[in-house]
């Protein structure tokens, strides 16, 4: 396992440019399923969820080239069936969309019950609950998930829960099936609507992604595309908050700053100097910050994958925050790490109080999922002395080239076997 060494203290400063949406990408590649033509997805970011997306294409027969780092170029024509096995699905949740578009085109798929971090709670009722709708007879066995359907007819299916996932598993599965589908209580996260671009870009009739309801008219076959991944608000909200913690001045570049409202109307209100342009954010700090209490919610409200960096910003800021997280109940393991650095942090259920301290210190921690892992990274960035982060693949599961980005920003960090 991959481990990761900062020595603390140094402020951010420069320009990082932002990669293709994780959350995006994850959900292309299973998409280029539904077509037996070529598909070519640009600004992909290079990490392993999108390799391991790869490699199960491949295996089911696809022809998958990356001649760039950046660009994928998939034929999914040689493909006869949609099945991804336990060793294949363990590591990623986004396994689960070969079960909407294997659905799409096979009218069958079979998906290991997907792996991915352990923040909590992830059921995929929802997931079901549309594709049934669809026609679709559903079947668990043995820790398999297996959908299949002679034809598939548009539905009205209602969402009783927000679910991105669900939202998008459903729409693959129904681009292609009789009629009209539409999904009511839908998501409205951004990558929503960039799977919904991809897909109409395919000939598929897409409308009201980005809306709570969306409305898919049936086709009778895609066409294979080339399509542009959108920047990864997750990954520019962590360089966000890790340039105001070190009290730096960084320039990111490569965003859509309406996607990030909600980050830069909390670092504003702890006196965080934040000023936007048409595809770029500059964060700097020029006075102590003050906290602020921060609630999870669904798009457009503060993203649950931000909390946990924003806690290490939190915990060095004057006064008390209150950190109130809606939408995972599993996702302060990363408190017990940060307080081992010194920070004052206690939880209750789904509510963490965060006193501020003047500093944190240098400590052996350990990721215990993606962004606790980038919650001890900022938390490294600012200690005093060094700090030594083991389980570093969770994190690479989600951050193109974090190392190097940090490098370049003015870091002491490094990655060590």
């Amino acid at each position: 396992m991959d481990k990761l060494l900062i020595k603390g203290g140094h402020k951010l400063k420069g320009t990082v440019n932002i990669s293709g949406f994780k959350n995006a990408a994850v959900a292309l590649v299973p998409a280029t399923i539904l077509t037996e033509e070529t598909c070519i997805i640009e600004n992909l970011p290079n990490i392993s969820d999108v390799k391991d997306l790869g490699d199960m294409l491949r295996n089911l027969g696809a022809s998958v080239l990356q001649n760039q780092k950046d660009v994928m170029e998939i034929d999914t024509s040689n493909m006869k069936e949609c099945f991804a096995d336990f060793d294949s699905a363990k590591n990623l949740r986004a396994s689960y969309y070969f079960l909407g578009a294997g659905l799409g085109r096979f009218k069958k798929a079979k998906v290991a019950y997907p792996g991915g971090c352990s923040i909590g709670s992830r059921p995929i009722d929802q997931h079901i609950k549309g594709f049934e709708a669809l026609g679709a007879k559903v079947t668990v066995d043995h820790g398999v998930i297996t959908v299949e359907a002679e034809k598939l007819v548009g539905a009205d299916i209602y969402m009783d829960v927000v679910s991105v996932g669900a939202t998008i598993n459903i729409m693959l599965a129904a681009v292609m099936a009789e009629g009209t589908t539409v999904i009511d209580n839908a998501a409205k996260e951004p990558h929503i609507v960039d799977v919904a671009n991809f897909l109409n870009c395919m000939g598929a009739n897409v409308r009201g992604a980005g809306t709570d309801v969306i409305k898919i008219k049936g086709v009778s076959k895609l066409n294979g595309c080339r399509h542009a991944v959108i920047p990864d608000q997750i990954e520019a909200g962590t360089y966000m908050i890790a340039a105001a913690a070190t009290k730096g001045n960084v320039l990111i570049n490569n965003v859509i700053p309406k996607h990030l409202e909600s980050i830069t109307a909390k670092l504003r209100e702890m006196d965080v100097d934040v000023i936007e342009s048409d595809d770029s954010i500059r964060v700097s700090v020029t006075k102590p910050f003050k906290n602020v209490s921060i609630k999870t919610l669904v798009y457009p409200g503060f993203p649950t994958d931000l909390q946990q960096p924003m806690s290490s910003l939190l915990a060095i800021a004057e006064g008390t925050g209150i950190i109130t997280e809606t939408i995972f109940e599993g996702r302060f393991k990363h408190v017990a790490e940060l307080n081992r650095m010194g920070a004052n942090i206690r939880t209750e259920g789904r509510i963490a109080v965060i006193e501020g301290v003047k500093e944190l210190m240098g400590a052996k921690v350990s990721a215990t999922d993606l962004r606790a892992g980038a919650a001890l990274i900022v938390a490294g960035l600012i200690a005093k002395g060094e700090t030594q982060i083991d389980n570093m693949q969770y994190v690479y599961r989600g951050y193109h080239e974090i190392v190097e980005k940090l490098t370049e920003l003015g870091a002491e960090i490094r990655s060590v076997k």
